[in-house]
């Protein structure tokens, strides 16, 4: 998809990754992670904010269209290639921020969330903040298309988790959650929840 559609998503951060700068900042972050990076909108917007941005993605291809446009602007952004349903790449207690824009309501099971949210919470320093975005079961596409359990359903070819507020509250067992604010996105519009918890 990136090979055939490079920057597919635009050079302007996401409104999520906007908000999400300012609460880094706030909190004092300075190393801040983006799963599911793409090709690198927000983890551009985070390096120029000042962050130390390390950024992970499934695809090489991706990653490599990040690099690109990051040494056109004279940044520096650390990329590792990474399925994120496989460990963390990186040692415990070594970020103060991680951002995920979209990328929790992929195709990965309940099981797989919370082994992913468990592995953002070895990474963070104490007092580490995680912003992400999901899409919900308010959205449109919510039983729509094809079913694969767990809330997972395939439409246009794209399979979604979508979460419900139950599942948002139990990925945030043990942290301090401090927002689920609503927004609309695209020109379905998707909705979605932007979920800000600080690791106690």
């Amino acid at each position: 998809m990136y090979g055939s559609h490079p920057g597919m998503y635009g050079e302007e951060p996401s409104a999520p990754a906007v908000h999400a700068a300012g609460v880094f900042r706030t909190a004092g972050a300075e190393d801040v992670l983006e799963l599911g990076a793409g090709h690198g909108r927000d983890a551009l917007f985070l390096a120029r904010e000042g962050f130390s941005v390390h950024a992970t993605d499934f695809s090489a291809v991706a990653l490599e269209q990040l690099g690109d446009a990051a040494r056109a602007q004279g940044l520096r952004v650390a990329r590792t290639v990474h399925d994120v349903r496989e460990p963390l790449p990186l040692p415990d207690a070594s970020v103060d921020g991680v951002f995920a824009h979209m990328l929790l309501c992929m195709a990965l099971s309940t099981e797989e969330l919370h082994a992913l949210v468990g592995e953002v919470r070895r990474v963070l320093r104490p007092g580490g903040v995680f912003v992400y975005t999901v899409r919900h079961t308010g959205d449109a596409h919510f039983g729509a298309g094809t079913g694969h359990g767990d809330d997972i359903w395939e439409h246009g070819g794209f399979a979604v988790h979508f979460f419900s507020r139950e599942l948002v509250d139990a990925l945030a067992e043990g942290w301090d959650l401090r927002e689920v604010h609503p927004f609309e996105e695209g020109e379905l519009p998707r909705r979605l929840w932007r979920i800000t918890q600080t690791k106690s």
